[in-house]
């Protein structure tokens, strides 16, 4: 029987142990997809407890909390931290069998140096702790993102902001991690949704463009490109929940877009219509650019109305969506691919259902002298754990190159959650290591070592050109 999480967590083989602590455990860290506060890393943040560091936007604890029979008011409500924090504690027991049970006592492990198994017994000891290691100069947001050996982030950005603190951080010499913005246009192309017009006002705006027609609109968008490009970002991201082909004439286009920002009702044909029109100018942008771009499928938003209306978005009420992928995906990269301005692209789909269509889909548009141009992402939100790296790493070494493989990424809000690089690092290296164990690989340390070093980061210093 091994020790809970001990040095050799997840390795269940020698040649596993070996790729792991020979090669994967020291290669730094590109965390090119996460949702990390610039303003925080610019002003440098103290955290006054290990609540508002830990379980603060945290959705996956706040899930398990409210499974758990925890009353809101302990979880996004008005209690205060501490309670908060023994709410946590008395659920943390009952995640056995959930990731988070290893994730949380992973972070508690390499940041707080704290072995201790955390539940309602230990919630004191622990809580006092952490909390006197916040209230030093080692744990604010920059030094956890040193001490995790950090060495690119890319947060996500709408193209309205101004980037204020990336230019703070940029300027600061003292800080030498990269943080650079990515284009996360999401309301831009989410047509339908409330507040498009207002935020179309507010585009126009930042531009300095009056928008008038869908032309106006595509200057001004590629107006904002141009202006993240200049500070720095060579990424995009897009959130679709399900994916969309529709042709159209450029009169539809006009009268689609007049009607949007009129406030009009929109069919669904006319929405898929201005989404995949819009999508396709601004794959060809990113293509010009030598961007790299990032599609994740397949989320099905804000399930419960009645908690959506108190509490907001992106408070733990999404799931897995079950929508067509295949052929309007296929239609949507033919249709940039035909002109040859298919950027680089990663498709993560949140639907494990949909691995091997994305494994296939991949090899359709690969080429122009790129290595892994298209790439199937990570084990992304629901798979981001032991069973969904395996199935998608699986999916994509039958189906593809999994040696060309960019690797994870944190997709985080917390300066904390840098141990899933570890978590999927000693997944990846085992996985690797069960083909040597069964003879199916050569047991050949130079070839699988530099492998698993590129997957854990050469791969992604060279695709996109950061930090090179």
């Amino acid at each position: 029987m091994k020790k809970f999480m001990d040095d050799n967590f997840l390795l269940n083989n020698n040649a596993a142990i070996e790729l792991y602590h020979n090669h994967a455990r020291k290669m730094p860290i590109y965390d090119y997809h996460c949702h990390l506060s610039s303003k925080e890393i610019a002003e440098n943040k103290s955290y006054k407890n290990i609540t508002e560091l830990w379980l603060g936007g945290d959705h996956y604890k706040w899930r398990a909390m409210r499974s758990n029979g925890i009353e809101e008011k302990f979880i996004t409500g008005n209690a205060n931290d501490y309670d908060k924090f023994k709410a946590w504690a008395k659920t943390m027991p009952c995640c056995i069998g959930n990731p988070l049970y290893q994730w949380s006592h992973l972070e508690l492990k390499r940041y707080f140096n704290i072995d201790e198994l955390l539940s309602e017994n230990t919630a004191d000891v622990i809580w006092n702790r952490c909390n006197e290691m916040l209230n030093s100069e080692e744990f604010t947001a920059r030094e956890l993102i040193k001490k995790s050996n950090v060495e690119v982030i890319c947060t996500t950005d709408d193209p309205i902001d101004s980037l204020e603190y990336h230019k703070i951080i940029r300027n600061d010499e003292s800080f030498d991690v990269k943080v650079l913005p990515t284009f996360r246009p999401d309301k831009a192309i989410n047509i339908c949704n409330d507040g498009f017009s207002d935020w179309i006002n507010k585009l126009s705006q930042v531009s300095g463009i009056k928008i008038e027609s869908y032309e106006d609109f595509l200057n001004a968008l590629e107006n904002r490109i141009n202006y993240f490009n200049i500070e720095g970002c060579r990424i995009s991201d897009h959130s679709l929940e399900c994916v969309f082909y529709e042709e159209a004439t450029e009169e539809e286009i006009e009268d689609i877009f007049i009607k949007a920002i009129s406030n009009g009702t929109l069919t669904k044909l006319e929405e898929n219509k201005f989404k995949t029109r819009t999508f396709i100018f601004l794959g060809k942008v990113y293509s010009t650019l030598g961007w790299a771009m990032q599609i994740h499928i397949g989320a099905l938003r804000n399930n419960n109305t009645r908690m959506f209306n108190l509490l907001g978005p992106d408070s733990g009420f999404d799931s897995i969506g079950d929508y067509s992928v295949a052929y309007p995906l296929s239609k949507l990269l033919n249709s940039m691919d035909m002109e040859n301005n298919l950027p680089k692209t990663i498709l993560y789909c949140l639907n494990p259902r949909d691995n091997e269509v994305i494994g296939t889909m991949i090899g359709n548009f690969q080429g122009g002298g790129i290595p892994g141009k298209i790439q199937f992402g990570s084990g992304w939100w629901f798979n981001d754990q032991k069973d969904g790296m395996i199935r998608q790493m699986t999916a994509l070494s039958n189906l593809g190159l999994l040696s060309r493989f960019v690797g994870m990424v944190t997709d985080s809000r917390s300066f904390i959650s840098y141990t899933r690089h570890e978590y999927f690092r000693r997944v990846l290296c085992n996985f690797v290591g069960e083909w040597v164990e069964k003879g199916e690989v050569p047991y050949d340390m130079e070839l699988l070592g530099g492998m698993i070093e590129d997957i854990c980061y050469n791969n992604s210093k060279k695709y996109f050109g950061i930090g090179l």
